[in-house]
């Protein structure tokens, strides 16, 4: 079992590291953090005090405590997620000044050994914030998101992301039936907008944190 185990962070290492290198290739910054606990710190280096901060969905920055540890900094946090007493309305109303963060934070659900930065989403906030707005983006990825190509990307989307998310969030779609992507038109889909970051976008600064263990879906 000790072998197995050698030889798998074998294959990983030199899997995390043609992507890092496809990702540097095609202007991104790309950094690599092995353990899930140092994930914050590193982080949080790269963010100045008075910062503006702005969020997109995603579970592996609940997983890796962001939520928690943004409080005890002297920023200015937007927070989309909602809460007590928060209308749809103002949430929206924050998603749109997200748009003017000095630093994006979030996930990503696919990166290529290519390079690419592959996302689906259900209103666009995420994707859109991730192009053009934000001056920095920081996005969080998990070794477990790391794919061979967008063929590889489209196919872990659609078979395995959408329909967990579709049912953690308790949608009424097929996916959140059955567990299988049947391109329905639900208007609670949330897969709506497909986008890839090909290359580094010209205004906006990419940072992709690869963590060497799995985070997210």
């Amino acid at each position: 079992m000790e072998e197995m185990t050698e030889f798998e962070n074998w294959y990983k290492g030199l899997q995390v590291q043609r992507t890092l290198d496809a990702l540097k290739k095609n202007n991104f910054t790309a950094k690599f953090v092995p353990k899930t606990s140092d994930v914050l710190g590193e982080i949080f280096k790269m963010i100045p005090e008075g910062a503006i901060i702005g969020t997109g969905g995603s579970q592996t920055l609940v997983q890796i405590g962001f939520f928690q540890e943004i409080k005890k900094h002297p920023v200015k946090f937007l927070n989309s997620t909602g809460g007590q007493g928060i209308s749809p309305e103002e949430i929206l109303q924050i998603r749109r000044e997200i748009l003017l963060a000095d630093y994006f934070l979030s996930s990503s659900n696919a990166v290529t050994e290519e390079g690419e930065i592959y996302n689906i989403d259900s209103i666009g906030n995420r994707v859109g914030a991730m192009m053009f707005g934000p001056k920095n983006v920081i996005l969080v990825c998990g070794v477990n998101k790391i794919v061979k190509n967008i063929n590889e990307a489209k196919r872990r989307v659609q078979e395995i992301v959408a329909p967990i998310n579709a049912k953690r969030l308790g949608l009424k779609t097929p996916c959140a039936e059955t567990g299988e992507c049947a391109d329905c038109s639900s208007p609670q889909r949330i897969c709506n907008i497909y986008s890839v970051l090909v290359k580094k976008p010209m205004r906006t600064n990419v940072t992709v944190i690869l963590v060497g263990e799995s985070l997210g879906y």
